[in-house]
């Protein structure tokens, strides 16, 4: 899914490319589709991937497809060094898509069940409970 939303990215790129800004019909409705996919297919993504990690597979992906379109095309200029880089991109969203994905900190303040009740208290200010919040007046 998010190989496949990673394409649709390099394709709604071009497309906006080749737009001229949203003003020609075809590659502007291309664009429209491809980007609504794209975003789509991340979203169903980051149910199974961590969303750090499915999003930066999904735009080195995309990039690295859519310097390599240009550079086939001639949009972009070839040149080894070019195409090292874009391998360093795609070898690096590899890496981070085979990394084993580890459960979130339990512990940690910002994961859902800490919730952000569970934030420390900074400087001066106290923590109010919840009998506090629902006697407050409005």
């Amino acid at each position: 899914m998010l190989l496949g939303s990673a394409v649709l990215e390099a394709v709604w790129a071009t497309a906006l490319g080749l737009s001229g800004n949203l003003t020609i019909l075809m590659p502007t409705l291309v664009f429209t589709v491809t980007a609504t996919l794209s975003m789509v297919g991340l979203g169903l993504a980051i149910r199974c991937i961590p969303l750090g990690t499915a999003y930066s597979v999904w735009v080195g992906i995309g990039a690295a497809l859519t310097v390599g379109w240009a550079m086939v095309t001639g949009n972009e200029s070839f040149s080894v060094l070019r195409l090292f880089f874009i391998g360093g991109i795609v070898a690096c969203a590899a890496g981070l898509k085979a990394l084993p994905a580890l459960a979130p900190d339990e512990s940690h303040p910002l994961t859902p069940s800490g919730g952000l009740s569970q934030l420390p208290v900074v400087g001066n200010a106290r923590r109010v409970t919840d009998d506090e919040q629902t006697q407050r007046p409005v």
